[in-house]
């Protein structure tokens, strides 16, 4: 009776399995908040090395209240422009969700184009790596070696990559990203235990206003986003900073019915601090209160800025 009992115990948390498989869908939706930004090479990895400050960001995502099994998400990344027109980039990204781990590292490797006087840029990037889904078996209360469980996680590591385009300027800048290109050009992916971005698309356009708030500019910003399986997000807002960068103050509404709102300060010495919360969609308003995000970006290595 016992061991019917952890039979079905297992058969129930396979079950929970594929329906956090949903909710992970539904935390794709709002990518990091550093992305729109304050690191923008998360979603594009044409601009990866953009500068030739080695540039380390971490960022940590979790829901706003301690639910089990609830979504979380840690990234890492770097990026230096090892010479005037090359940039090398780094980015590894965990998500849990209910039982489901999954880790994604790739190497990139972006190249910008001078225009004119220098002050336009064309960039071009691309990303190689690996993405491993695994079903975390010790969280399962029952017989770890249940056949189920074993069959998820003898799933192969699969091959993806991201491909990126961006023109730059002072003030301009539009850019276009096909990341996970697996999923972009395998519709049918039957590994994949979440829906994934299939592409990006933003336009932004950054107002000077130099004796204000000792200089401050604003950047209004537009986003296009496609989502495997769901419907075409829009992501509308902007991002202002005063004091010469020292602080900026970031709002974003989502397509989704959920706002992003994100703070950060700027340490000249060591690097930036950055701290945002993003609501629910409206499909999950009634079950969690949001999630919150805090990241740090430490520089290295020089100050001037290829853009």
């Amino acid at each position: 009776m016992q061991f019917s009992k952890r039979i079905t115990t297992i058969r129930y948390s396979i079950f929970l399995v594929f329906l956090c498989s949903g909710l992970t869908a539904h935390a794709q939706l709002n990518p990091l908040a550093d992305s729109y930004y304050q690191n923008q090479y998360l979603s594009n990895p044409a601009l990866a090395g953009s500068t030739n400050v080695l540039k380390v960001n971490l960022g940590l995502r979790q829901q706003w209240s301690d639910i089990p099994g609830a979504p979380k998400t840690q990234s890492l990344t770097a990026a230096y422009g090892s010479t005037g027109k090359v940039g090398l980039g780094l980015s590894v990204q965990n998500e849990e969700t209910g039982l489901i781990k999954r880790t994604a590292a790739k190497g990139t490797y972006a190249y910008h184009l001078p225009l004119n006087d220098g002050s336009q840029k064309l960039h071009f990037g691309v990303s190689l790596g690996f993405s491993d889904d695994r079903l975390m078996s010790g969280m399962i209360e029952g017989l770890p070696n249940d056949v189920a469980i074993s069959r998820f996680n003898e799933r192969k590591i699969y091959l993806d990559g991201d491909f990126g385009l961006a023109y730059t300027s002072d003030r301009l800048s539009i850019q276009a990203a096909i990341p996970n290109t697996k999923i972009f050009f395998k519709k049918d992916n039957s590994e994949t235990a979440a829906d994934l971005a299939t592409f990006y698309a933003a336009v932004s356009y950054k107002v000077f206003f130099p004796d204000a708030l000792d200089g401050s500019a604003l950047e209004p910003k537009i986003a296009f986003r496609g989502v495997n399986n769901f419907d075409h997000i829009i992501d509308a807002g902007a991002n202002f900073t005063l004091a010469n960068n020292a602080l900026n103050v970031m709002a974003m509404y989502h397509s989704t019915k959920s706002t992003t709102l994100g703070l950060g300060v700027n340490v000249k010495s060591f690097g930036t601090l950055t701290a945002a919360y993003t609501s629910s969609t409206a499909e999950l308003q009634g079950y969690t209160n949001g999630y919150f995000q805090v990241g740090v970006q430490l520089n290295f290595f020089g100050q001037k800025s290829l853009n």
